[in-house]
């Protein structure tokens, strides 16, 4: 399939396949390769040799959340650098969420910008972080505060490599194919739910995965054509991320039993549905008004109308919520 201009490809096998997408996507001189250290190990060295004839180069960061940061950016652009890299190179970011999204910003600011392929290894990465051209690190405020819109040149997407993904962050990915269903797809949401709760405990076969997967892409990809900079619709794709959104019913948005279908699909797939007991819901409200998606100092929420359809189409996609209401909510 074809998002803004590049292909996502969709394919068992596609990572040792990855030579012939790269010689077409992007001719470049040299290819760093950006993976972790959990992912490195297992995957880079095929990598590498997919890429026979070209010239590349493997940097590894430490694997984690907590090592997105501007440091890291440093170091792996340091690295490259002093290994001779100019901006007639390109980035092939083999790794979850945390690598493309660091990668895709080292890309974006080197040599004010070169060529980047992402090969998510995560179903989350794969359904979200890889698709739609958003980089960035975190900073003490919060996260992806510092970043840039950089489009990939392809995507490369293998479904086996998901067989060494602990089944909690599958579980983790399959939260967000929920989430497309919710907010552009009745239909795509119930097939979900209905994998989900039939797996909770193992990964279903590679045909189901490949089809779930081209799926939400086709979902995300949609969204994004018509929206590259957050701007508008792509506002959508952030149901779901500020907090648990009971209060759509509350606020009267949502129809009656929207809530219920959600939460009863997110335990389905063994995911949970309360807030952490430890957290304070006083505290987690101020939270939200650093939000990054806030205006004016006051969270703005997407909400759904309805499974498959969202609301506040005719005022951008998202609107602010009283405080009051996002308080009983928690509590």
């Amino acid at each position: 399939m074809i998002e803004s201009g590049y292909r996502v490809h969709v394919l068992p096998g596609a990572l040792d396949a990855v030579g012939g997408v790269v010689r077409v996507a992007v001719r470049a001189h040299r290819y760093a390769i950006v993976t972790d250290s959990i992912v490195g190990p297992l995957y880079a060295a095929r990598v590498e040799a997919a890429l026979a004839g070209l010239a590349a180069d493997v940097f590894t960061m430490p694997a984690g959340e907590t090592h997105k940061t501007r440091d890291t950016w440093a170091t792996v652009t340091d690295q490259m650098l002093d290994a001779g890299f100019g901006r007639d190179s390109a980035i092939v970011a083999l790794g979850g969420g945390v690598v493309g999204d660091l990668a895709g910003f080292v890309a974006a600011t080197f040599m004010r910008g070169i060529p980047i392929i992402q090969m998510p290894t995560s179903l989350l990465a794969m359904l979200d972080a890889s698709i739609g051209g958003k980089t960035g690190v975190d900073a003490r405020s919060g996260k992806n505060l510092v970043g840039a819109f950089h489009q990939p040149s392809a995507v490369i997407i293998d479904p086996a490599v998901l067989a060494t993904l602990p089944r909690n962050q599958f579980r983790s990915g399959l939260s967000e194919a929920l989430k497309h269903g919710a907010i552009a797809d009745r239909a795509h949401f119930n097939a979900v739910a209905t994998l989900a709760a039939e797996h909770r405990d193992r990964l279903p076969d590679l045909r189901a995965v490949s089809a779930l997967i081209a799926r939400s892409v086709e979902i995300k990809s949609a969204v994004v054509a018509r929206d590259t900079h957050e701007a508008g619709r792509r506002k959508t794709l952030n149901f779901g991320h500020t907090l648990g959104h009971a209060i759509a019913e509350r606020a009267g948005v949502a129809v009656a039993g929207t809530a219920d279908r959600i939460r009863t699909a997110v335990e389905g797939a063994g995911l949970p549905t309360q807030r952490p007991a430890h957290l304070d819901p006083a505290a987690i409200l101020q939270a939200t008004h650093g939000d990054k998606k806030g205006r004016r100092g006051r969270a703005e929420y997407a909400l759904p109308a309805d499974i498959g359809r969202m609301a506040f189409d005719d005022r951008g996609w998202s609107a602010p919520m009283d405080d009051s209401l996002v308080l009983e909510a928690l509590q």
